[in-house]
């Protein structure tokens, strides 16, 4: 059985946040030995893949839970257009990677308190996501809110990750902040590219800059190990010696949208076999 971390552990983890972290980030944390916990047993259960089965593509259906203020742009409200924007540059995003997303509803809520307050491994976060969820493992539901306290305004979104899944499936999906999709009011963090990196952990990614220098990192070969997360565009940057430059234009570094334009096959892979072993896909 796997070891059960999501809601309890990443709410105490995401806590910790609040002790020091005020920069836009990513909310999706976990420690290095509750990856290594998660880690060790995910060789037994890989499935070889086959070449066609990585160079298939692939079509996540996706929900888009609007959850806002009120019917104004400030008050969280996305119109269609801005929604199909998004889910674009997620395609363009994943094209190397051979996924596809479609645009299969979009549901919309107001509910001021949700919009402002959302914070990851709350209760709050548990019962908006089980009202609003719908499908199974393999279909992305996609919360979009407005982080507007002074606990939570640091954060650009969060996700769950697919081990998850099995024993908590009413909270999986990813969180965005509603001003990160494309033509946002996030300066540098409004090119859509949040979501495509929330999405990756959504399929199995860890940050670029997981563990620091030393040992397995974020557990893909030909990712660069990376000391701290990237901050602008610093191209050329390298925090850990004897290695090749910092992924700084990797999608699961926390370097700007502009700055944001890859993949590796390694992460490529990873994703198919976690798709494969935790949600179900072929």
């Amino acid at each position: 059985m796997l070891p059960i971390l999501p809601i309890f552990v990443l709410h105490a983890v995401a806590m910790a946040l609040l002790a020091f972290a005020r920069d836009d980030q990513c909310g999706t944390i976990l420690s290095d030995e509750q990856i290594r916990q998660v880690e060790q047993r995910f060789p037994r259960q890989r499935r070889p893949l086959s070449l066609p089965s990585v160079l298939t593509e692939a079509t996540i259906d996706v929900h888009f839970h609007v959850i806002a203020a009120n019917d104004t742009l400030q008050g969280g409200y996305l119109p269609d257009s801005q929604i199909q924007a998004q889910v674009e540059v997620l395609n363009h995003d994943y094209k190397s990677a051979n996924y596809a997303f479609k645009l299969v509803n979009t549901t919309r809520t107001f509910n001021e308190t949700v919009f402002l307050e959302l914070f990851p491994g709350t209760p709050m976060d548990k019962e908006i996501k089980a009202s609003l969820r719908v499908g199974g493992p393999q279909q992305l539901n996609i919360y979009s809110v407005g982080f507007g306290t002074a606990n939570n305004s640091f954060l650009l979104g969060y996700a769950t990750f697919p081990y998850e899944y099995a024993a908590a499936p009413e909270v999986d999906g990813v969180v965005v902040g509603y001003s990160t999709l494309p033509g946002g009011s996030r300066k540098d963090y409004n090119g859509g590219q949040t979501l495509t990196h929330e999405v990756g952990h959504w399929f199995g990614l860890y940050h670029t800059f997981q563990g620091g220098c030393d040992g397995d990192g974020d557990y893909v070969d030909d990712t660069a190990p990376e000391a701290t997360p990237a901050r602008g565009c610093p191209i050329g940057r390298d925090t850990c010696p004897g290695g090749d430059p910092d992924p700084v234009h990797n999608y699961m570094d926390y370097s700007i949208d502009s700055c944001m334009n890859e993949f590796t096959q390694g992460q490529g892979r990873r994703m198919r076999e976690q798709l494969a072993v935790y949600r179900g896909f072929k």
